[in-house]
């Protein structure tokens, strides 16, 4: 198929670009020399562009041959789609809940940050953030897609604009898909493919920092689009739920960090009593 590739190097300390430039050829480098940003690099790779379909790719992934030809075909078969998303998986073969996401509100956040939507995975409530009721094998309109991996119509970018470059990384994608949607056009995710998204690259998931920075871009969101005292209440509630997580967060360290090698080194001791007493009365004695 006709198509450009544009990548744009935030930085990157790997020399990267050294080793790869001379390979490719063909494909377009940009080296930025700071960090801008996801948004705001995904920006200016758009800025360069001249497709019809514009997709958004992070460097973490592998993709399949026939991927962007299914996504164009069902972007043809769909006129009402303006964006489209595809199933992710990890390097491990799981399935990646993220493909598929619902507009953030007070409680799907809340029931993702206790983990009630991992308790409850299949929940049209509990997992609501995730649609976890949705059939991951089957295509499904959606609100939110993956900036992972997230391809648009050129004109829909043209009218509704791209990522917005408040949002540092995270968050951004949840901003233009629901900009998308409320242009009037349809979020899709589709099934009929699929990625490899190996993550964990830019922030590790379980950490109190991905947790801040997660939880931060929903509020700059619901501010941005909610407003009034619905926003008011959902960035209260968010903080509060930051501040018990980063005390479970910091009880789980004590326990893991004090308690635990307390205990084994109980155990290694007992261990040790225990072998040193059979060796003294059952088989000293006879040997």
């Amino acid at each position: 198929m006709e198509a450009e590739t544009i990548v744009i190097d935030n930085s990157s300390t790997d020399n990267s670009l050294v080793f790869l430039q001379p390979i490719f050829p063909e494909v377009r480098f940009i080296a930025n020399k700071e960090n801008t940003g996801f948004g705001k690099a995904c920006n200016q790779g758009l800025s360069l562009s001249n497709g019809r379909y514009i997709l958004f790719l992070n460097p973490d992934t592998i993709v399949p041959g026939d991927c962007f030809t299914k996504c164009i075909s069902f972007f043809e078969s769909h006129p009402d789609a303006g964006a489209v998303g595809v199933k992710m998986i990890d390097g491990s073969g799981k399935f990646l809940k993220e493909s598929k996401r619902a507009f953030p509100s007070p409680l799907t956040s809340l029931y993702k940050l206790f983990g009630l939507s991992q308790l409850f995975p299949r929940s049209k409530t509990f997992s609501r953030y995730h649609l976890g009721h949705l059939d991951e094998n089957e295509n499904n309109e959606v609100d939110v897609l993956a900036g992972a991996f997230m391809m648009i119509r050129k004109d829909v970018l043209d009218k509704v604009g791209s990522f917005d470059e408040i949002f540092f990384m995270y968050g951004e994608d949840v901003d233009l898909s629901y900009r998308i949607q409320k242009a009037g056009f349809k979020n899709y995710y589709v099934a009929d493919t699929r990625i490899i998204h190996f993550k964990g690259e830019s922030t590790r998931k379980g950490t109190m920092n991905y947790v801040r920075m997660f939880y931060n871009a929903m509020s700059i969101f619901v501010r941005k689009h909610y407003g009034g005292s619905r926003a008011g209440i959902f960035n209260f509630l968010i903080h509060v739920a930051i501040w018990c997580r980063s005390a479970l967060t910091a009880f789980s360290y004590f326990i893991r960090w004090l308690v635990f090698p307390l205990i084994a080194a109980g155990l290694i001791l007992a261990s040790s009593w225990l072998l040193q007493t059979i060796w003294t009365t059952y088989v000293r004695p006879v040997t």
